[in-house]
């Protein structure tokens, strides 16, 4: 966004209200499984949706903000746990006191135009602005006792809108939060219910009985030194997205060798280079190790975990490659690449049951920080399908990267028009311009 237009923006809200199921629900307790309640997950997700001014004949002359409004409360009767509060029991283990309190919902109006924002990308992430289009209402960031879901629906002066949400990462990943959207945009459209009725089903990924360590989880291997893999004096930190089309895809992907070449993902080459780009950028110690989390969905048949459709959980498990910093540094993106190629294909139904088990002996740790980066795929999420009948988003996924996450995103180039995948960064601004330099280094060969 323009210095100009960041002085022209503005956002006027209304107060926020509590919105609860449109109907009496079930008032009950009910356990997160020990997926949900890791340490690491204990915190809150933004994501964000652009909507250009094209209503569908049934949404013609109807405002998004009341459309929106009235389907969440709908979706909450058969999503009632996410209207209600979490408290934690003994060994910290968190339930959900399912007691329709309900979600918070700010309404808001913007002074400028979805083709303003377009001007230099400024709908892709970082957001500059997303304080504006996500209040963070005052007591209402907490894990335990705070409402589950913000969200915040800001019309613009094109008549366009932008949909901004927080959810407590313990209740739902990325897929869950993802059906429930469907639900909202079933129940936009004029749904009774759900075309995918939600199933809750925690227990399916509780501890064995008794539990039992059986595979090595690196991404909770001990340290005894718990500073950051980056300088503690670099405050500020630099937000950017990088695109990778299919020109960068196969720059990179000219760089293995045959048998990595054809056995390859794109999310294995995407996370070597990013992985090992990011090692060099930050200058870390030769010697120190430095690890690669790549989230695995565990949904569907491959993993035997027997999760029924419907399941709106965290069904993630999080394999991590490790390397010291000055081999990953100097050997080629081959090295990256079968790290990665390997980590990944050590996640299986045992490896699952290992992590839960880990989690029940260990206590829900948290997990290794230093060194570490953790990458999420979200490109066949289908976020960028959701239509409550204004079309689809312009853009629609995370706002900005973590410190030390980022996420790979569907997303169409405007100006060739093809597809590829955004990743959006964030590292300290010293940091940032080394990243920039190694990464067109690797993809202009």
């Amino acid at each position: 966004m323009s210095s100009k237009l960041r002085q022209l923006f503005s956002v006027i809200r209304k107060t926020p209200e509590l919105i609860g199921p449109a109907r009496p629900t079930a008032r009950v307790i009910k356990q997160l499984s020990s997926l949900d309640d890791q340490q690491c997950l204990r915190f809150q997700i933004p994501m964000i949706f652009f909507y250009k001014n094209d209503p569908s004949p049934a949404m013609e002359g109807k405002d998004p903000v009341k459309v929106i409004r009235e389907a969440l409360s709908k979706a909450l009767t058969f999503y009632y746990p996410l209207a209600g509060r979490l408290k934690e029991v003994s060994n910290r283990k968190l339930m959900v006191d399912c007691n329709g309190e309900g979600v918070l919902s700010t309404e808001a109006e913007a002074n400028i135009t979805l083709e303003q924002l377009e001007v230099g990308d400024a709908v892709r992430p970082p957001c500059p602005y997303l304080h504006e289009l996500l209040y963070n209402v005052p007591g209402s960031e907490g894990i335990l006792g705070c409402p589950l879901l913000l969200i915040q629906v800001t019309r613009l002066a094109c008549g366009g809108f932008i949909l901004a949400l927080r959810l407590n990462h313990t209740m739902c990943d990325a897929f869950a939060l993802l059906q429930f959207m469907k639900a909202i945009e079933d129940m936009a459209k004029g749904a009774n219910e759900p075309s995918l009725l939600p199933v809750w089903e925690r227990e399916l990924l509780s501890p064995r009985i008794p539990p039992k360590i059986t595979c090595t989880h690196h991404e909770y291997d001990d340290q005894t030194d718990s500073t950051l893999a980056m300088n503690p004096n670099d405050h500020i930190i630099n937000h950017k997205s990088f695109y990778f089309g299919p020109k960068e895809i196969t720059a990179l992907r000219n760089q293995l060798p045959q048998h990595l070449r054809d056995g390859c993902s794109t999310f294995e080459l995407l996370t070597a280079c990013i992985w090992r780009c990011r090692t060099i950028a930050l200058q870390i110690d030769p010697d120190e190790i430095v690890r690669v989390t790549c989230c695995v969905n565990i949904r569907g048949t491959k993993y035997n975990m027997m999760l029924p459709n419907g399941y709106y959980g965290n069904a993630i498990a999080t394999p991590t490659a490790c390397s010291t910093a000055g081999d990953l540094s100097k050997y080629s993106l081959g090295y990256a690449v079968d790290l990665v190629k390997k980590v990944k294909a050590t996640a299986s139904e045992e490896y699952v049951r290992s992590l839960i088990d880990f989690m029940e002996i260990k206590g829900r740790p948290m997990p290794a920080v230093k060194g570490s980066f953790v990458v999420s795929d979200i490109t066949r999420g289908g976020f960028e399908e959701i239509d409550f009948g204004w079309g689809k988003p312009v853009y629609a996924g995370p706002p900005e990267a973590v410190l030390f996450m980022s996420f790979y995103i569907r997303y169409q180039n405007k100006d060739s028009g093809e597809y590829g995948t955004l990743v959006p960064i964030c590292l300290p601004l010293r940091a940032m311009k080394k990243f920039e330099e190694e990464l067109k280094k690797m993809t202009l060969q």
